[in-house]
């Protein structure tokens, strides 16, 4: 395989990024649907259609928190199955064609969400819609980490699989902004929530081509034993010849966890994946760090970012739209800014401490103003008022420091700590917990928002300081180590036997080449 071998280059990774480009617009489709709903539902005309508010202009509190709630949360539910349904799926056919199957399946819930009409079909579609879309991207979800991570080298594995909470955070402010432009441009008829859900097909469609383009994972490959191929994929990806050292050191570091856990999983199956030595905590980290996250607030605030800024005073819908999409901005921006330049710095574990003691510190003081300082009807029409802008840039900073933290390493810490064999279990299990919490945390949010008011924020400030503090300075630190010393990190396997395998792996691969050059020597000297 004649590949110049050029890992030392400014575009050592470009392969693995445009990898991660590539898969990542599955998860701008992960943003963008958990954020366009609450603003869809929001709409006057929406409410119109759908009898939330009658011929009178009087508005059904209670239907409208269950409309909203089932807009948002059949798409979490659906996305829970999908994930779950994504792991046999990704250990039989692999990573990239998993990823095709389910962008496929995605783009028939959006095009039926987007030829929805009005009464008496148009809601029943648009759930259907939502449901489908929800499995599509909870497969998604579920799997393009574990691909990303497979592929990518350790010095830089935490900053492009970080990339995966950029997307999100693109995916959520793109959907601000589109609700923001068809509240203003477009405040009736159908394609109120006909464009916002059709524009979802365009970052399909890029995944579902671009995938053409891109290698299966080598680790994969090699857990299913398809070695030569894993070896040229590797090669492929790190820009480089496949017979060099560092190739093949990297390919018999990964045979070497895989034989291990061939030999220690053998006829054992899903029980052994779960409570196999080592493996317990990690399914645990995994279930509970997702746990933590959805009821942290922050997805409160994505889903429901109208509502949530027209709670603490920007009343207006223009105001409160506009509000929601500087939001996303600044979330972009912030996540953007942690992930290329804090990841590889800071480490999981103080990212973490330091996200969640800042995020809840936030949300006590924006409590706070509200009690003390709730919004005026009155003064509504002369815009927030500046108690209002206080709370509002309150939560602008929180999303900074969400952005530092707990917003982009739970994938990463999760994508970190699992081995080859149970990795797709592994993050099918983050997936579930994650979709699962979601779509408890968005189909009971309008109606916490409407029963407690001010409390609410005290409450996520709870969550914040008392249990993902504490968890944050519990679990151990796993940056900078390959996904092969994991065993090691969560006593799999000693370091010693682990030192061991590879050298045998080593003097294995250097016998069989001493054996291919005397072969090819003794048929020179035949011939």
């Amino acid at each position: 395989m004649a590949i110049v071998d050029t890992r030392a280059g400014v575009f050592r990774n470009i392969r693995v990024y445009w990898l991660a480009f590539i898969v990542y617009w599955g998860i701008v489709l992960f943003g963008y649907d958990t954020g366009v709903g609450g603003g869809v539902v929001s709409a006057k005309y929406f409410k119109e259609q759908f009898g939330i508010i009658d011929p009178h202009g009087v508005e059904d509190v209670k239907k409208s928190n269950n409309i909203s709630s089932n807009v948002v949360a059949v798409l979490q539910a659906g996305a829970f199955f999908g994930a779950l349904t994504s792991a046999p799926v990704s250990a039989k056919i692999g990573r990239k064609w998993t990823l095709f199957i389910f962008a496929l399946i995605f783009c028939v819930g959006a095009i039926l969400t987007t030829v929805a009409s009005g009464p008496p079909h148009g809601l029943a579609l648009i759930y259907a819609g939502r449901v489908l879309s929800g499995y599509g991207i909870g497969g998604i979800s579920s799997v393009a980490p574990a691909y990303v991570s497979e592929c990518a080298p350790k010095e830089v594995r935490g900053r492009i699989t970080g990339l995966f909470q950029i997307m999100v955070a693109v995916g959520v402010m793109l959907s601000y902004f589109v609700n923001f432009a068809i509240g203003i441009h477009i405040p009736t008829g159908i394609n109120v929530w006909r464009i916002p859900f059709g524009l979802q097909l365009v970052p399909a469609g890029i995944m579902v081509f671009g995938l053409l383009t891109v290698k299966e994972s080598p680790r994969w490959l090699a857990s299913v034993g398809r070695n030569d191929e894993a070896l040229q994929n590797l090669a492929y990806m790190r820009r480089s010849a496949d017979s060099h050292p560092e190739i093949l050191a990297e390919m018999a570091e990964i045979q070497a966890a895989i034989e291990e856990e061939k030999e220690a999983r053998a006829g054992l199956y899903w029980k052994e994946a779960f409570f196999g030595k080592g493996n317990f905590v990690r399914f645990f980290i995994a279930f509970f760090i997702f746990l933590l996250q959805q009821w942290g607030g922050q997805n409160s605030v994505n889903y429901y970012a109208p509502q949530i800024f027209a709670s603490i005073g920007y009343t207006s819908r223009k105001n409160s739209l506009l509000a929601s999409g500087v939001y996303g901005v600044v979330k972009v921006v912030a996540t953007a800014i942690f992930i290329f330049f804090g990841v590889e710095s800071l480490g999981r574990k103080l990212s973490l401490l330091i996200s969640a003691l800042g995020m809840g510190s936030l949300f006590f003081i924006i409590g706070a103003i509200l009690k003390t300082h709730p919004p005026s009807a009155a003064l509504a029409s002369a815009g927030p008022a500046p108690a209002s802008q206080a709370m509002a840039a309150m939560l602008y900073i929180y999303v900074c420091f969400y952005s530092m933290g707990w917003g982009p390493l739970p994938w990463v810490y999760v994508s970190d700590i699992f081995p080859t064999r149970t990795r797709h279990y592994g993050l099918a299990t983050a997936s579930a917990s994650q979709w699962l919490w979601n779509f408890v945390v968005s189909k009971v949010t309008p109606q916490i928002l409407t029963d407690l008011g001010y409390k609410i924020f005290f409450t996520f400030a709870a969550v914040n300081i008392g249990a993902m503090a504490t968890f944050a300075a519990l679990i151990p630190e796993t940056k900078g180590r390959s996904l092969e010393e994991m065993d090691v990190i969560f006593g799999s396997v000693t370091a010693e036997q682990r030192a061991e395998n590879i050298n045998r792996i080593n003097k294995q691969d250097a016998q069989s080449v001493k054996t291919d050059s005397v072969d090819r020597k003794e048929m020179e000297e035949k011939a």
